[in-house]
C-alpha cells in the first residue's frame, strides 16, 4: 500500500525527527511504501533562519532591523551546524516527497498521491500553537474516498478553546480511524462527540530498544547526568547540581540555554541525542521524547513540568505506566536520588501491552 504521512516536519527538534522516522520505519516493516509529505507552512519554517526577526518592534525601522540581524548573525551562523546535523538525519532516515507544500490550499489543489494518509504523531493538534488550527494536520486536503487515519495525534493540552471546538470536531469527523496519544485527548474528543477514538503510544515505541541501539547509539565513555530542559528551569538546575556533586558525575545537555552543564551538545543531531540518553546515569527532563526514550532504554529519570501548557503528554504517560512518583516539584526534589526507579519489570510489562495494542490499531486501520 502507498501511504503518505504528515506531521511537524523539519522543525529541528530531536523528538519531532525521531517520531517521524519511527512511524515511517514501522509502516515500512509492515510492507508498505511510505513517504512523509514535505509540508512546511510559514509558521513552521523559521527555525534556524539567519534573517528571522523574533520581535515585531525591530521590524518598524530598517536601521534597527539590520542592527538586530547583525547582532544575532554570529550565533545564528554557528547554529547552522545544528541545522546541517538535522538535515543529514532527515536525508538518511526520513523519506520525503520532493514537492514542497506551504499551505493546506496547495495540498488541496494538488494532493500527493497515495492509497492511505496518516496524520501524526507529535503535537499536530495542539491549538496552543498554530499547527493545531491548521486544516492540513487533520487531513483536510485528502479526498473523501481515500483512507484517512490519525496515529497518536496529540492535543498536548487539557482542553481546547470553545471557539475552536466546531472546527476540530468537523475535521476529525472526516477521519476513518482516530487515535490520540494521551488519555486527555480521548476526553477532549468525547466532549466533542467523537467516541470512536483509541489511545495509542507515540511512534517511537513501535520500534524496540534493539533497533534504536543498533542503528543510532554509540558508546560514550563518561559518567554524567543528561539534562533536556526547554525552560531553563531552576528546579532542574538545582537537582542536577545536587545529584552530580553527590555522585561525582558530570552534567551534559542538548539545550542551548543551559549554562551550568560541563558539556553542551546543542549542535548535535538526533543520533547523538540518542547516544547521550542511552549512556546517561540519570536523565532529568521536561521533554516528552526524553521521557519516551528513557523508558525504551530503561534509564533512571525524573520529569519536571513545562512552563507552557503542554504537560499532559508526560503526565498521562507516567500515569499509564504507574510511575507518577518520578514527576518532581518543589515539594519533593530534595529527596531525589540517582535511582528513582527500583525495577523496570512491571513498567516493561505495561509498555509491552500498550505497544501491542498500538500496533494492532494501526494494522487493523490499514486493513
Amino acid at each position: 500500500m502507498n501511504i503518505k504521512t504528515i506531521t511537524c516536519h523539519e522543525v529541528y527538534n530531536h523528538g519531532a525527527s525521531l517520531q517521524e522516522h519511527a512511524l515511517l520505519k514501522h509502516l515500512e516493516i509492515l510492507g508498505h511504501s511510505t513517504e512523509a509529505i514535505h509540508y512546511k507552512p510559514p509558521y513552521l519554517s523559521k527555525h534556524l533562519d539567519l534573517w528571522k526577526i523574533s520581535n515585531v518592534k525591530y521590524e518598524k525601522n530598517i536601521i534597527v532591523k539590520w542592527i538586530y540581524i547583525l547582532a544575532k548573525l554570529p550565533t545564528r551562523l554557528r547554529d547552522l551546524k545544528r541545522k546541517k546535523a538535522f538535515d543529514n538525519f532527515s536525508k538518511k532516515h526520513i523519506k520525503t516527497g520532493e514537492k514542497l507544500y506551504i499551505s493546506n490550499d496547495e495540498l488541496k489543489a494538488n494532493p500527493p498521491l497515495a492509497d492511505t494518509y496518516i496524520c501524526g504523531s507529535d503535537q499536530i493538534w495542539n491549538s496552543y500553537f498554530q499547527n493545531g488550527k491548521d486544516p492540513a494536520f487533520y487531513l483536510d486536503f485528502v479526498p473523501d474516498e481515500k483512507l484517512k487515519i490519525s496515529y497518536a495525534a496529540s492535543f498536548a493540552i487539557d482542553a481546547i478553546e470553545d471557539n475552536l471546538k466546531p472546527f476540530v470536531k468537523e475535521k476529525i469527523s472526516r477521519l476513518n480511524h482516530v487515535s490520540v496519544r494521551e488519555t486527555s485527548g480521548l476526553r477532549i474528543l468525547k466532549e466533542l462527540g467523537v467516541n470512536n477514538a483509541t489511545q495509542v503510544l507515540d511512534p517511537v515505541f513501535l520500534l524496540d530498544k534493539e533497533y534504536w541501539k543498533e542503528n543510532f547509539v554509540t558508546p560514550i565513555n563518561d559518567k554524567y547526568i543528561l539534562i533536556y530542559d526547554f525552560d531553563s528551569n531552576p528546579l532542574i538546575k538545582n537537582m542536577a547540581l545536587k545529584l552530580a556533586k553527590e555522585n561525582g558525575l558530570k552534567i551534559f545537555t542538548v539545550n542551548k540555554n543551559i549554562k551550568y552543564a560541563n558539556s553542551n551538545f546543542w549542535l548535535k543531531g538526533p543520533e547523538y541525542f540518542l547516544s547521550l540518553l542511552a549512556n546517561a546515569q540519570l536523565v532529568i527532563s521536561n521533554s516528552f521524547h526524553a521521557v519516551a526514550f528513557s523508558l525504551i532504554f530503561n534509564k533512571q529519570f525524573y520529569v519536571v513540568n513545562r512552563e507552557e501548557k503542554i504537560n499532559t503528554r508526560m503526565r498521562d504517560l507516567l500515569a499509564l505506566l504507574d510511575i507518577s512518583n518520578i514527576l518532581v516539584d518543589e515539594s519533593n526534589f530534595n529527596n531525589a536520588s540517582l535511582k528513582p526507579i527500583k525495577s523496570y519489570s512491571s513498567i516493561n510489562k505495561n509498555l509491552a501491552t500498550s505497544i501491542n495494542s498500538s500496533k494492532t490499531f494501526l494494522s487493523k486501520s490499514l486493513n
